[in-house]
């Protein structure tokens, strides 16, 4: 029987969807030589040289929470297409233990493994994989067809997936009569079309264009919006990776180099080979509103009058304050003009508060740099109608400086 992870509910600790433990892949017979040449930090290249043997994947530890899309990336060789390869098994670890759920992949027989592909996982490849001979509609139903499900059930389930990717219009025709971007959305909707709890994606648009790619980036967030399902997207292109991740795994000659957030690798590097692997990235393309933005100043125009904006002012030495109420949600800005006209005119914050450009926490510095280069005013951050912080011009030009040199250099 397969090792089955056991978790301690009492004491509440979450089991991750997928967790991997000390997985390798050595390709070769001359396994243990290669092994203990690894743990010398010996060169790839050198180690094949030396006994044979190729190094696919050492010692990788990770896990990834349900519902996370969580992106391995690395140039060409450095491992990250066998190891997702190795998560389904379509290559054969040498050692170490792959979790799905608890349950130990990697120990399972062949007949168990196969109903783990059939019912837990499907995979998108690079080169759609679709059967030219067969239309948009069957070539959706495979995977359902090849798990015996009855036929009316796979054609309204692969329906409901190509409707979902905006395709049913063209499920009659055959993947020839497709663009290469339209054909890979195929390809997503057939992975989908299994109700897969996890979703492995190898290079899936590194073939398309730039312009289809990205129209697959975002086809594919607003698909995980809806659907919420686990996917393991590898990568060679780090801006893909700072895009779609939730976390970004980093490989270099099968060894992960680093594990975290696009905020966390860009600001934080590792090591110089991940420092040297990021610096040319445009970071007004991946930071947000949220990592730029400063407390803000504000005056509660259903409590505090003219007097107390202006020596709020006059303290903070600002010439203007974000106006909110009660609940702290936005309500516009005030100046030091608006609150003297309030006062002389016997009026209320409320009445003379004006308009302030707002932008949403997850708004890129790209997207935001055009807004505050007019604006007279800061900008609002606010979610949910509610004011999170305020972002000054300095902020954004600061964050787009180079921060990535560690403290002391």
């Amino acid at each position: 029987m397969a090792k089955v992870r056991v978790f301690d509910q009492v004491g509440g600790e979450d089991m991750a969807k997928v967790e991997i433990e000390h997985l390798t892949k050595i390709f070769g017979k001359k396994v243990k030589p290669a092994l203990e040449l690894v743990k010398q930090q010996v060169p790839k290249t050198e180690i094949l040289e030396r006994t044979g043997a190729t190094v696919g994947v050492y010692d990788a530890n990770f896990s990834i929470e349900e519902g996370e899309i969580f992106v391995i990336m690395g140039l060409s060789g450095s491992g990250k297409s066998t190891l997702i390869r190795l998560l389904n098994r379509l290559i054969e670890p040498t050692s170490g233990s792959i979790f799905i759920d608890g349950q130990d992949v990697s120990k399972l027989n062949k007949e168990d493994l196969l109903e783990v592909r059939r019912k837990k996982m499907s995979m998108v490849f690079q080169s759609f994989g679709l059967f030219p001979h067969r239309t948009i509609l069957e070539n959706t139903e495979y995977g359902l067809e090849v798990q015996g499900v009855p036929k009316a059930e796979r054609r309204e389930r692969a329906e409901k997936a190509l409707d979902n990717a905006n395709l049913l219009a063209f499920k009659d025709q055959y993947p020839n009569q497709l663009s290469g971007g339209m054909q890979q959305r195929v390809g997503l909707a057939r992975a989908l079309a299994n109700n897969p709890e996890v979703l492995l994606m190898d290079e899936a648009f590194s073939a398309l264009d730039p312009l289809i790619r990205r129209e697959m980036q975002d086809e594919l967030l607003d698909l995980q919006a809806k659907f919420k399902k686990t996917i393991i997207f590898i990568s060679h292109d780090l801006n893909e990776a700072l895009r779609i991740g939730d976390r970004i795994a980093i490989m270099k000659d099968g060894q992960i180099q680093q594990i975290g957030t696009g905020e966390e690798i860009l600001t934080s590097p590792a090591n110089d080979y991940v420092r040297a692997f990021i610096e040319d990235i445009d970071r007004s393309k991946v930071l947000t509103a949220e990592n730029i933005m400063i407390p803000p100043i504000y005056t509660n125009v259903e409590i505090d009058g003219p007097n107390v904006a202006l020596k709020k002012m006059r303290t903070e030495e600002v010439s203007g304050l974000v106006a909110v109420d009660r609940g702290r949600h936005f309500r516009g800005f005030v100046t030091s003009e608006d609150a003297l006209r309030a006062r002389a005119e016997h009026l209320s914050l409320a009445e003379v508060a004006t308009e302030m450009p707002t932008v949403s926490k997850d708004m890129l510095v790209a997207d935001i740099l055009p807004l505050i280069y007019d604006s007279p005013t800061p900008l609002a951050v606010v979610d949910d109608g509610r004011l999170r912080g305020v972002i000054i011009r300095g902020r954004v030009l600061e964050a787009l400086a180079d921060t990535t040199e560690t403290e002391g250099n």
